[in-house]
Protein backbone atom coordinates (compact mmCIF):
# COMPACT_ATOMS: atom_id res chain seq x y z
CA UNK A 1 0.00 0.00 0.00
CA UNK A 2 1.49 3.58 -0.85
CA UNK A 3 1.63 5.87 2.24
CA UNK A 4 -0.37 9.16 1.10
CA UNK A 5 -1.61 12.21 3.03
CA UNK A 6 -4.98 12.55 1.87
CA UNK A 7 -7.12 15.80 3.21
CA UNK A 8 -10.70 16.36 3.29
CA UNK A 9 -10.83 19.86 3.26
CA UNK A 10 -13.13 22.69 3.01
CA UNK A 11 -16.80 22.22 1.12
CA UNK A 12 -16.09 21.17 -2.28
CA UNK A 13 -12.73 19.89 -1.81
CA UNK A 14 -12.30 16.28 -1.47
CA UNK A 15 -9.08 15.48 -1.47
CA UNK A 16 -5.90 18.00 -1.35
CA UNK A 17 -2.56 16.63 -2.24
CA UNK A 18 -0.30 13.13 -1.67
CA UNK A 19 2.79 13.23 0.13
CA UNK A 20 4.78 10.70 1.00
CA UNK A 21 5.61 9.69 4.73
CA UNK A 22 7.47 6.69 6.41
CA UNK A 23 5.31 4.42 9.12
CA UNK A 24 6.02 5.79 12.66
CA UNK A 25 6.39 3.41 16.08
CA UNK A 26 5.37 5.29 19.13
CA UNK A 27 5.52 4.51 22.78
CA UNK A 28 2.32 2.91 23.86
CA UNK A 29 1.20 6.39 26.11
CA UNK A 30 2.61 8.56 23.42
CA UNK A 31 0.53 10.59 20.86
CA UNK A 32 1.43 10.12 16.99
CA UNK A 33 3.69 13.03 16.11
CA UNK A 34 4.29 14.11 12.63
CA UNK A 35 2.36 14.47 9.35
CA UNK A 36 -0.36 12.21 9.03
CA UNK A 37 -0.91 9.69 6.36
CA UNK A 38 -4.48 11.16 5.95
CA UNK A 39 -6.77 14.22 6.99
CA UNK A 40 -10.10 14.50 7.55
CA UNK A 41 -12.09 18.23 8.15
CA UNK A 42 -14.97 17.55 10.78
CA UNK A 43 -16.05 21.39 10.05
CA UNK A 44 -16.51 21.11 6.33
CA UNK A 45 -19.49 18.84 4.70
CA UNK A 46 -17.51 16.89 2.53
CA UNK A 47 -15.70 15.70 5.44
CA UNK A 48 -18.47 14.55 7.74
CA UNK A 49 -20.00 12.85 4.40
CA UNK A 50 -16.74 10.90 4.33
CA UNK A 51 -17.25 9.98 8.03
CA UNK A 52 -20.96 9.86 7.41
CA UNK A 53 -21.39 11.59 10.73
CA UNK A 54 -23.96 14.11 11.90
CA UNK A 55 -23.30 17.47 14.52
CA UNK A 56 -25.64 17.30 17.18
CA UNK A 57 -25.85 20.26 19.94
CA UNK A 58 -27.62 20.85 23.28
CA UNK A 59 -27.12 23.32 26.15
CA UNK A 60 -26.85 22.60 29.49
CA UNK A 61 -29.01 23.35 32.11
CA UNK A 62 -27.77 23.54 36.14
CA UNK A 63 -30.01 21.79 38.59
CA UNK A 64 -29.98 21.03 42.21
CA UNK A 65 -29.07 17.76 42.97
CA UNK A 66 -28.71 15.29 46.39
CA UNK A 67 -25.54 14.26 47.98
CA UNK A 68 -23.84 13.45 51.27
CA UNK A 69 -21.52 15.46 53.06
CA UNK A 70 -17.64 13.88 53.50
CA UNK A 71 -17.49 10.85 56.26
CA UNK A 72 -15.35 10.18 58.81
CA UNK A 73 -13.36 8.00 55.67
CA UNK A 74 -13.41 11.57 53.82
CA UNK A 75 -16.06 9.86 50.99
CA UNK A 76 -19.39 10.68 50.34
CA UNK A 77 -20.81 9.15 53.68
CA UNK A 78 -21.51 11.19 56.04
CA UNK A 79 -25.69 12.95 56.02
CA UNK A 80 -27.50 14.00 52.78
CA UNK A 81 -26.92 17.63 51.52
CA UNK A 82 -28.25 19.80 48.37
CA UNK A 83 -25.53 20.33 46.01
CA UNK A 84 -25.57 21.47 41.91
CA UNK A 85 -25.30 19.34 39.08
CA UNK A 86 -25.89 19.75 35.25
CA UNK A 87 -28.06 18.55 32.75
CA UNK A 88 -28.15 16.34 30.54
CA UNK A 89 -25.33 14.28 31.19
CA UNK A 90 -24.52 13.06 27.59
CA UNK A 91 -21.19 11.30 27.08
CA UNK A 92 -22.34 8.31 27.15
CA UNK A 93 -21.99 6.20 24.23
CA UNK A 94 -25.99 5.19 23.40
CA UNK A 95 -26.84 8.61 24.73
CA UNK A 96 -29.85 9.31 22.59
CA UNK A 97 -29.27 12.73 20.75
CA UNK A 98 -31.87 12.21 18.08
CA UNK A 99 -34.10 15.21 19.39
CA UNK A 100 -31.12 17.54 19.74
CA UNK A 101 -30.36 19.92 16.82
CA UNK A 102 -28.59 19.04 13.94
CA UNK A 103 -25.80 21.69 13.19
CA UNK A 104 -24.12 22.39 9.87
CA UNK A 105 -20.42 21.30 10.18
CA UNK A 106 -19.77 24.77 8.88
CA UNK A 107 -21.01 26.30 11.63
CA UNK A 108 -18.81 25.01 14.38
CA UNK A 109 -17.56 28.47 15.04
CA UNK A 110 -20.59 30.66 15.52
CA UNK A 111 -21.24 31.42 19.02
CA UNK A 112 -23.41 28.92 21.05
CA UNK A 113 -24.91 28.96 24.33
CA UNK A 114 -26.37 32.04 26.39
CA UNK A 115 -22.95 33.59 27.19
CA UNK A 116 -21.69 33.71 31.19
CA UNK A 117 -21.81 30.96 33.18
CA UNK A 118 -22.43 28.27 30.69
CA UNK A 119 -21.96 24.56 29.33
CA UNK A 120 -22.65 22.92 26.38
CA UNK A 121 -22.18 19.59 24.18
CA UNK A 122 -21.55 18.63 20.66
CA UNK A 123 -21.80 15.36 19.37
CA UNK A 124 -20.94 13.24 16.80
CA UNK A 125 -20.83 9.74 15.50
CA UNK A 126 -18.83 8.93 12.96
CA UNK A 127 -18.19 5.60 10.70
CA UNK A 128 -14.86 4.56 9.46
CA UNK A 129 -14.69 4.61 5.61
CA UNK A 130 -13.11 1.87 3.15
CA UNK A 131 -10.94 4.66 1.84
CA UNK A 132 -9.91 8.14 2.36
CA UNK A 133 -8.48 9.42 -1.01
CA UNK A 134 -5.75 6.35 -1.35
CA UNK A 135 -5.66 5.54 2.36
CA UNK A 136 -6.53 2.10 3.69
CA UNK A 137 -7.50 2.95 6.96
CA UNK A 138 -7.37 -0.97 8.25
CA UNK A 139 -5.47 -1.05 11.12
CA UNK A 140 -4.44 2.42 11.57
CA UNK A 141 -4.82 4.69 14.25
CA UNK A 142 -6.92 8.12 14.13
CA UNK A 143 -6.38 11.36 16.38
CA UNK A 144 -9.17 13.78 16.97
CA UNK A 145 -8.23 17.72 17.79
CA UNK A 146 -10.17 20.52 17.96
CA UNK A 147 -10.14 23.70 20.28
CA UNK A 148 -13.07 24.90 22.27
CA UNK A 149 -13.32 28.62 23.56
CA UNK A 150 -12.48 28.74 26.10
CA UNK A 151 -12.00 24.49 27.75
CA UNK A 152 -13.22 21.17 26.41
CA UNK A 153 -13.80 17.57 27.92
CA UNK A 154 -13.99 14.88 25.19
CA UNK A 155 -15.77 11.42 25.89
CA UNK A 156 -14.59 8.82 23.48
CA UNK A 157 -17.39 5.72 23.11
CA UNK A 158 -19.07 7.07 26.25
CA UNK A 159 -15.50 7.10 28.12
CA UNK A 160 -13.89 10.21 29.72
CA UNK A 161 -10.44 9.03 30.57
CA UNK A 162 -8.23 10.52 33.08
CA UNK A 163 -4.78 10.06 34.27
CA UNK A 164 -3.18 11.65 37.19
CA UNK A 165 -1.53 14.87 36.19
CA UNK A 166 -3.01 14.88 32.72
CA UNK A 167 -2.86 17.76 30.82
CA UNK A 168 -5.23 17.72 27.52
CA UNK A 169 -6.25 14.94 25.41
CA UNK A 170 -9.37 14.22 27.18
CA UNK A 171 -9.40 17.06 30.01
CA UNK A 172 -8.94 20.68 29.79
CA UNK A 173 -5.11 21.27 28.83
CA UNK A 174 -5.23 25.39 29.33
CA UNK A 175 -6.85 28.66 28.44
CA UNK A 176 -8.24 28.09 25.02
CA UNK A 177 -5.60 25.44 24.61
CA UNK A 178 -6.61 22.70 21.76
CA UNK A 179 -7.34 19.12 22.82
CA UNK A 180 -5.83 16.06 20.90
CA UNK A 181 -6.44 12.38 21.40
CA UNK A 182 -6.52 8.95 20.51
CA UNK A 183 -9.46 7.86 19.65
CA UNK A 184 -9.39 4.63 17.57
CA UNK A 185 -6.17 2.04 16.88
CA UNK A 186 -6.48 -1.01 14.74
CA UNK A 187 -9.58 0.30 13.21
CA UNK A 188 -11.80 -1.67 10.91
CA UNK A 189 -13.64 -0.09 7.85
CA UNK A 190 -17.04 0.40 9.22
CA UNK A 191 -16.18 0.88 12.93
CA UNK A 192 -18.36 3.34 14.42
CA UNK A 193 -16.66 5.74 16.94
CA UNK A 194 -19.37 8.16 18.86
CA UNK A 195 -17.55 12.00 20.45
CA UNK A 196 -18.91 13.76 22.92
CA UNK A 197 -17.12 17.64 23.21
CA UNK A 198 -17.78 19.00 26.65
CA UNK A 199 -17.82 23.18 26.02
CA UNK A 200 -17.02 25.67 29.02
CA UNK A 201 -17.22 29.09 28.61
CA UNK A 202 -14.04 30.50 31.11
CA UNK A 203 -13.02 31.70 33.11
CA UNK A 204 -15.24 29.67 35.58
CA UNK A 205 -14.54 32.09 38.37
CA UNK A 206 -14.81 35.29 36.46
CA UNK A 207 -18.07 34.29 33.76
CA UNK A 208 -16.70 36.14 30.65
CA UNK A 209 -19.42 38.21 28.41
CA UNK A 210 -19.16 35.76 25.25
CA UNK A 211 -19.98 32.73 24.35
CA UNK A 212 -18.85 29.17 23.25
CA UNK A 213 -17.35 28.09 20.21
CA UNK A 214 -15.51 25.30 18.18
CA UNK A 215 -12.90 26.59 16.43
CA UNK A 216 -11.52 23.46 14.39
CA UNK A 217 -12.02 19.82 14.55
CA UNK A 218 -10.61 17.15 12.23
CA UNK A 219 -9.00 13.64 12.44
CA UNK A 220 -5.93 12.72 11.80
CA UNK A 221 -4.99 8.90 10.68
CA UNK A 222 -1.55 7.40 11.22
CA UNK A 223 -0.02 4.12 10.42
CA UNK A 224 1.67 2.98 13.61
CA UNK A 225 2.82 -0.31 14.92
CA UNK A 226 0.11 -2.63 15.44
CA UNK A 227 -1.95 -4.71 18.14
CA UNK A 228 -3.00 -3.18 21.50
CA UNK A 229 -0.79 -0.85 24.14
CA UNK A 230 -1.00 -0.55 27.60
CA UNK A 231 -1.54 3.45 28.99
CA UNK A 232 -1.18 5.06 31.62
CA UNK A 233 -3.62 4.02 34.40
CA UNK A 234 -6.51 6.45 33.61
CA UNK A 235 -9.56 6.97 36.16
CA UNK A 236 -12.73 6.13 33.75
CA UNK A 237 -16.55 7.04 34.46
CA UNK A 238 -18.33 4.50 36.62
CA UNK A 239 -22.22 4.57 38.01
CA UNK A 240 -22.69 2.14 40.71
CA UNK A 241 -26.95 1.00 40.80
CA UNK A 242 -27.16 0.48 44.67
CA UNK A 243 -30.20 -1.55 45.11
CA UNK A 244 -29.62 -2.65 48.47
CA UNK A 245 -27.92 -1.21 51.17
CA UNK A 246 -25.46 -4.50 51.94
CA UNK A 247 -23.01 -3.83 48.44
CA UNK A 248 -21.74 -0.43 50.36
CA UNK A 249 -19.54 -2.94 52.25
CA UNK A 250 -18.31 -4.23 49.01
CA UNK A 251 -18.18 -1.10 46.54
CA UNK A 252 -16.41 1.85 47.67
CA UNK A 253 -19.00 5.26 47.78
CA UNK A 254 -16.55 7.23 45.91
CA UNK A 255 -15.80 3.99 43.16
CA UNK A 256 -13.41 4.14 40.93
CA UNK A 257 -12.45 2.28 37.62
CA UNK A 258 -8.57 2.75 35.58
CA UNK A 259 -8.24 1.90 32.07
CA UNK A 260 -4.83 0.23 32.01
CA UNK A 261 -4.84 -0.93 28.08
CA UNK A 262 -6.99 -0.36 24.87
CA UNK A 263 -6.62 -1.45 21.31
CA UNK A 264 -7.56 -4.99 22.04
CA UNK A 265 -10.05 -7.03 19.13
CA UNK A 266 -11.97 -8.39 22.69
CA UNK A 267 -10.83 -9.12 25.80
CA UNK A 268 -11.57 -12.08 27.58
CA UNK A 269 -10.87 -15.14 30.50
CA UNK A 270 -8.59 -13.47 33.00
CA UNK A 271 -6.24 -15.11 35.29
CA UNK A 272 -4.08 -13.08 38.15
CA UNK A 273 -0.84 -15.03 38.44
CA UNK A 274 -0.30 -15.13 41.90
CA UNK A 275 3.54 -15.75 42.03
CA UNK A 276 4.19 -13.73 39.49
CA UNK A 277 2.25 -10.97 40.00
CA UNK A 278 0.97 -10.50 36.67
CA UNK A 279 -2.26 -10.66 34.93
CA UNK A 280 -3.16 -13.31 32.29
CA UNK A 281 -5.87 -12.92 29.62
CA UNK A 282 -7.13 -13.77 25.83
CA UNK A 283 -8.10 -11.87 23.52
CA UNK A 284 -9.62 -14.69 21.33
CA UNK A 285 -10.37 -12.71 18.21
CA UNK A 286 -6.82 -12.24 17.74
CA UNK A 287 -5.84 -15.50 18.79
CA UNK A 288 -3.30 -14.27 21.33
CA UNK A 289 -2.93 -14.41 25.52
CA UNK A 290 -1.49 -11.45 26.94
CA UNK A 291 0.50 -10.42 29.80
CA UNK A 292 -0.27 -7.77 31.99
CA UNK A 293 2.45 -6.66 34.56
CA UNK A 294 0.92 -3.63 37.02
CA UNK A 295 3.97 -1.16 38.07
CA UNK A 296 3.98 0.92 41.34
CA UNK A 297 3.24 4.43 41.79
CA UNK A 298 1.11 4.73 38.56
CA UNK A 299 3.49 4.20 36.13
CA UNK A 300 2.27 2.17 32.92
CA UNK A 301 2.46 -1.60 33.08
CA UNK A 302 4.12 -3.87 30.90
CA UNK A 303 1.79 -5.23 28.49
CA UNK A 304 2.91 -8.63 26.02
CA UNK A 305 2.26 -11.62 24.02
CA UNK A 306 2.17 -14.33 25.96
CA UNK A 307 1.20 -17.07 23.96
CA UNK A 308 -0.08 -17.11 20.28
CA UNK A 309 -1.79 -18.56 18.74
CA UNK A 310 -3.60 -19.32 21.93
CA UNK A 311 -6.24 -21.75 20.39
CA UNK A 312 -6.19 -22.57 16.67
CA UNK A 313 -3.82 -22.40 13.71
CA UNK A 314 -6.03 -24.53 10.77
CA UNK A 315 -5.66 -23.64 7.29
CA UNK A 316 -9.69 -22.48 7.56
CA UNK A 317 -9.10 -19.88 10.49
CA UNK A 318 -10.02 -17.31 8.37
CA UNK A 319 -13.35 -18.48 8.65
CA UNK A 320 -13.34 -17.97 12.63
CA UNK A 321 -14.55 -14.82 14.35
CA UNK A 322 -13.05 -16.20 17.87
CA UNK A 323 -10.43 -18.68 17.00
CA UNK A 324 -8.03 -18.21 19.83
CA UNK A 325 -8.46 -19.57 23.76
CA UNK A 326 -11.24 -18.24 26.09
CA UNK A 327 -11.20 -19.32 29.91
CA UNK A 328 -7.94 -19.10 31.71
CA UNK A 329 -7.48 -20.74 34.69
CA UNK A 330 -4.26 -22.08 37.05
CA UNK A 331 -4.49 -25.70 38.53
CA UNK A 332 -2.85 -26.70 42.28
CA UNK A 333 0.41 -26.45 40.67
CA UNK A 334 0.32 -22.85 39.11
CA UNK A 335 0.28 -24.46 35.15
CA UNK A 336 -2.13 -22.10 33.20
CA UNK A 337 -5.20 -24.60 32.17
CA UNK A 338 -6.45 -23.04 28.69
CA UNK A 339 -10.02 -23.14 26.83
CA UNK A 340 -9.25 -23.06 22.92
CA UNK A 341 -12.15 -22.40 20.48
CA UNK A 342 -10.78 -23.45 17.28
CA UNK A 343 -8.90 -26.71 18.83
CA UNK A 344 -12.31 -27.83 20.06
CA UNK A 345 -10.50 -28.39 23.16
CA UNK A 346 -8.88 -28.21 27.05
CA UNK A 347 -5.16 -28.02 27.73
CA UNK A 348 -2.74 -27.40 29.82
CA UNK A 349 0.63 -25.70 29.93
CA UNK A 350 3.28 -27.44 31.59
CA UNK A 351 6.56 -25.78 32.99
CA UNK A 352 8.91 -26.83 30.63
CA UNK A 353 6.28 -25.19 27.90
CA UNK A 354 4.95 -28.39 26.34
CA UNK A 355 1.10 -28.86 26.35
CA UNK A 356 -1.15 -31.50 27.83
CA UNK A 357 -4.28 -32.33 25.94
CA UNK A 358 -6.79 -32.32 29.15
CA UNK A 359 -10.25 -32.84 27.00
CA UNK A 360 -10.85 -32.29 23.07
CA UNK A 361 -13.31 -35.49 22.88
CA UNK A 362 -16.56 -36.46 24.84
CA UNK A 363 -18.02 -40.23 23.53
CA UNK A 364 -16.40 -40.11 20.16
CA UNK A 365 -17.39 -36.59 19.14
CA UNK A 366 -15.26 -33.43 19.10
CA UNK A 367 -16.19 -30.72 21.76
CA UNK A 368 -17.94 -27.45 20.66
CA UNK A 369 -15.72 -24.58 21.82
CA UNK A 370 -14.66 -24.47 25.45
CA UNK A 371 -15.51 -21.69 27.07
CA UNK A 372 -14.90 -20.87 30.70
CA UNK A 373 -13.60 -23.06 33.68
CA UNK A 374 -12.44 -23.84 37.23
CA UNK A 375 -11.17 -26.23 39.25
CA UNK A 376 -11.96 -27.38 42.72
CA UNK A 377 -9.75 -27.51 45.56
CA UNK A 378 -9.41 -31.60 44.96
CA UNK A 379 -7.96 -31.07 41.24
CA UNK A 380 -11.18 -31.48 39.32
CA UNK A 381 -11.89 -29.37 36.66
CA UNK A 382 -15.29 -28.33 35.27
CA UNK A 383 -15.96 -26.21 32.23
CA UNK A 384 -18.78 -24.79 29.98
CA UNK A 385 -18.87 -26.01 26.44
CA UNK A 386 -21.24 -23.99 24.18
CA UNK A 387 -20.85 -23.58 20.36
CA UNK A 388 -19.95 -19.45 20.61
CA UNK A 389 -16.30 -19.88 18.96
CA UNK A 390 -17.21 -22.03 15.97
CA UNK A 391 -18.03 -19.69 13.07
CA UNK A 392 -21.93 -20.66 12.75
CA UNK A 393 -22.34 -21.22 16.59
CA UNK A 394 -25.36 -23.51 16.56
CA UNK A 395 -25.15 -24.36 12.45
CA UNK A 396 -21.41 -24.68 12.12
CA UNK A 397 -20.61 -28.02 10.10
CA UNK A 398 -17.98 -28.41 12.94
CA UNK A 399 -20.01 -28.44 15.52
CA UNK A 400 -20.33 -32.57 16.68
CA UNK A 401 -22.50 -32.47 19.40
CA UNK A 402 -26.18 -32.05 19.68
CA UNK A 403 -26.27 -30.12 22.56
CA UNK A 404 -24.17 -27.51 25.45
CA UNK A 405 -22.48 -29.24 28.06
CA UNK A 406 -20.81 -28.35 30.87
CA UNK A 407 -18.22 -31.17 31.91
CA UNK A 408 -15.83 -31.91 34.41
CA UNK A 409 -12.81 -34.24 34.72
CA UNK A 410 -12.33 -36.02 37.66
CA UNK A 411 -9.30 -38.29 38.41
CA UNK A 412 -8.65 -38.03 34.45
CA UNK A 413 -12.02 -38.83 33.69
CA UNK A 414 -14.27 -36.77 31.45
CA UNK A 415 -18.12 -36.57 32.80
CA UNK A 416 -20.66 -34.41 31.15
CA UNK A 417 -22.75 -33.26 34.40
CA UNK A 418 -25.27 -30.90 32.74
CA UNK A 419 -27.42 -30.04 29.14
CA UNK A 420 -29.62 -27.77 30.85
CA UNK A 421 -28.71 -24.70 29.36
CA UNK A 422 -28.48 -23.69 25.72
CA UNK A 423 -25.30 -21.13 26.08
CA UNK A 424 -23.59 -22.28 29.05
CA UNK A 425 -20.97 -19.83 29.33
CA UNK A 426 -19.20 -18.24 33.39
CA UNK A 427 -18.84 -20.81 35.58
CA UNK A 428 -17.61 -20.78 39.57
CA UNK A 429 -17.46 -22.11 43.06
CA UNK A 430 -19.32 -20.95 46.03
CA UNK A 431 -16.17 -20.35 48.60
CA UNK A 432 -17.26 -23.79 50.14
CA UNK A 433 -17.04 -25.34 46.97
CA UNK A 434 -20.67 -26.82 47.65
CA UNK A 435 -22.49 -25.17 44.94
CA UNK A 436 -21.54 -24.63 41.15
CA UNK A 437 -23.32 -21.64 39.72
CA UNK A 438 -23.01 -21.48 35.66
CA UNK A 439 -24.63 -18.41 33.61
CA UNK A 440 -26.59 -18.82 30.44
CA UNK A 441 -25.78 -17.02 27.45
CA UNK A 442 -29.61 -16.79 25.85
CA UNK A 443 -31.08 -13.48 24.93
CA UNK A 444 -34.38 -15.84 25.83
CA UNK A 445 -32.88 -17.57 28.92
CA UNK A 446 -30.44 -14.70 30.96
CA UNK A 447 -30.52 -17.15 34.14
CA UNK A 448 -27.96 -18.43 36.78
CA UNK A 449 -27.76 -21.98 37.57
CA UNK A 450 -27.03 -23.57 40.76
CA UNK A 451 -25.67 -27.10 41.39
CA UNK A 452 -25.00 -29.22 44.57
CA UNK A 453 -21.38 -30.78 43.28
CA UNK A 454 -21.09 -34.42 44.37
CA UNK A 455 -17.54 -35.82 45.31
CA UNK A 456 -16.88 -37.63 42.52
CA UNK A 457 -17.14 -34.24 40.40
CA UNK A 458 -20.78 -34.79 39.11
CA UNK A 459 -23.83 -31.96 40.00
CA UNK A 460 -27.51 -32.89 41.47
CA UNK A 461 -30.62 -30.44 42.35
CA UNK A 462 -29.81 -27.81 39.67
CA UNK A 463 -31.97 -24.88 39.86
CA UNK A 464 -32.48 -21.00 38.66
CA UNK A 465 -30.68 -19.08 41.13
CA UNK A 466 -31.40 -15.74 39.58
CA UNK A 467 -33.44 -14.78 36.35
CA UNK A 468 -32.12 -11.45 33.93
CA UNK A 469 -34.65 -12.29 31.73
CA UNK A 470 -36.66 -9.36 31.88
CA UNK A 471 -33.55 -6.97 32.60
CA UNK A 472 -33.06 -4.32 29.95
CA UNK A 473 -29.94 -4.58 27.91
CA UNK A 474 -28.73 -6.84 24.96
CA UNK A 475 -26.18 -8.93 26.33
CA UNK A 476 -26.80 -11.92 28.05
CA UNK A 477 -24.27 -13.66 30.76
CA UNK A 478 -20.93 -14.15 30.67
CA UNK A 479 -18.07 -14.45 33.06
CA UNK A 480 -19.21 -14.83 36.85
CA UNK A 481 -16.97 -14.72 39.82
CA UNK A 482 -17.13 -15.30 43.62
CA UNK A 483 -15.62 -12.98 46.62
CA UNK A 484 -14.78 -15.19 50.00
CA UNK A 485 -18.37 -13.93 51.48
CA UNK A 486 -20.02 -15.69 49.02
CA UNK A 487 -21.34 -13.10 46.52
CA UNK A 488 -21.22 -13.26 42.66
CA UNK A 489 -20.04 -11.18 40.17
CA UNK A 490 -21.86 -11.71 37.19
CA UNK A 491 -21.34 -10.00 33.31
CA UNK A 492 -25.56 -9.72 32.74
CA UNK A 493 -27.66 -7.03 31.05
CA UNK A 494 -26.34 -3.49 31.39
CA UNK A 495 -23.23 -4.29 33.45
CA UNK A 496 -21.80 -6.11 36.25
CA UNK A 497 -24.46 -6.79 38.62
CA UNK A 498 -23.56 -8.31 42.41
CA UNK A 499 -25.86 -10.89 43.62
CA UNK A 500 -25.60 -11.89 47.40
CA UNK A 501 -25.02 -15.80 48.45
CA UNK A 502 -29.01 -15.88 48.85
CA UNK A 503 -29.60 -14.61 45.39
CA UNK A 504 -30.62 -10.87 46.43
CA UNK A 505 -29.31 -7.85 43.59
CA UNK A 506 -27.23 -5.83 46.05
CA UNK A 507 -26.38 -3.89 42.86
CA UNK A 508 -24.74 -3.60 39.33
CA UNK A 509 -21.73 -1.68 38.23
CA UNK A 510 -21.69 0.29 35.03
CA UNK A 511 -18.69 0.91 33.41
CA UNK A 512 -18.61 2.43 29.98
CA UNK A 513 -17.74 -0.61 27.93
CA UNK A 514 -19.39 -3.62 29.36
CA UNK A 515 -17.47 -6.33 31.00
CA UNK A 516 -17.58 -9.56 29.75
CA UNK A 517 -15.34 -11.20 32.64
CA UNK A 518 -13.12 -10.54 35.13
CA UNK A 519 -10.32 -11.81 37.57
CA UNK A 520 -9.74 -11.30 41.36
CA UNK A 521 -6.20 -10.04 41.13
CA UNK A 522 -3.35 -8.21 43.30
CA UNK A 523 -1.24 -9.18 46.39
CA UNK A 524 -4.47 -8.41 49.19
CA UNK A 525 -7.21 -10.08 46.17
CA UNK A 526 -9.23 -7.18 46.27
CA UNK A 527 -8.94 -5.70 42.78
CA UNK A 528 -11.00 -6.86 39.88
CA UNK A 529 -9.71 -6.60 36.85
CA UNK A 530 -12.23 -6.30 33.71
CA UNK A 531 -12.03 -7.77 30.44
CA UNK A 532 -14.44 -5.41 29.05
CA UNK A 533 -14.54 -5.12 25.02
CA UNK A 534 -11.59 -3.36 23.57
CA UNK A 535 -10.27 -2.83 27.05
CA UNK A 536 -8.28 -3.88 30.49
CA UNK A 537 -9.81 -2.22 33.06
CA UNK A 538 -9.07 -2.63 37.17
CA UNK A 539 -11.62 -1.99 40.28
CA UNK A 540 -10.44 -1.59 43.65
CA UNK A 541 -13.46 -3.29 45.78
CA UNK A 542 -13.35 -3.70 50.20
CA UNK A 543 -13.75 -7.15 49.75
CA UNK A 544 -11.08 -10.26 48.95
CA UNK A 545 -12.34 -12.88 45.86
CA UNK A 546 -11.86 -16.28 45.18
CA UNK A 547 -8.64 -16.81 43.53
CA UNK A 548 -6.93 -20.06 41.89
Amino acid sequence: MSRSLARIGAVGVAIAGLIALTAATIPSTDLPSGPPEATIDLASEDGLKLMRGEWRYHDTKIIEADFRVPGADGQPTGKPVKTYDYTPHAGGADFDDSAWERINANTLEQRRGNGRLSFNWYRLAITIPDRIGTLDPTGATVVFETSIDDYAEIWVDGELTRALGQSGGSVISGWNAGNRLTIGRNLKPGQKIQLAIFGINGPISNPPTNYIFMRHAKLGFYRLAPGPVAITPSEVNVEVTRVDPAIDAIVPANSKIYKLAEGFQFTEGPVWVRGGGHLLFSDPNANTIYKYNPQPNNVTGELSVFRQPSGYSGSDISEYGQPGSNGLTLDANGRLTINEHGNHRVSRLEKDGTVTVLADRYDGKRLNSPNDLVYRSDGTLFFTDPPFGLPKFFEDPRKELPYSGVFSIYNGKLQLVSTDLKGPNGIAFSPDERYLYVGNWDEKKKVIMRYEVQPEGLLKSGGVFFDMTSAPGEDALDGIKVDRQGNLYVSGPGGLWILSASGKHLGTIIAPKHPHNMAWGDEDGKTLYLCAQSGLYKMRLNIEGVRP
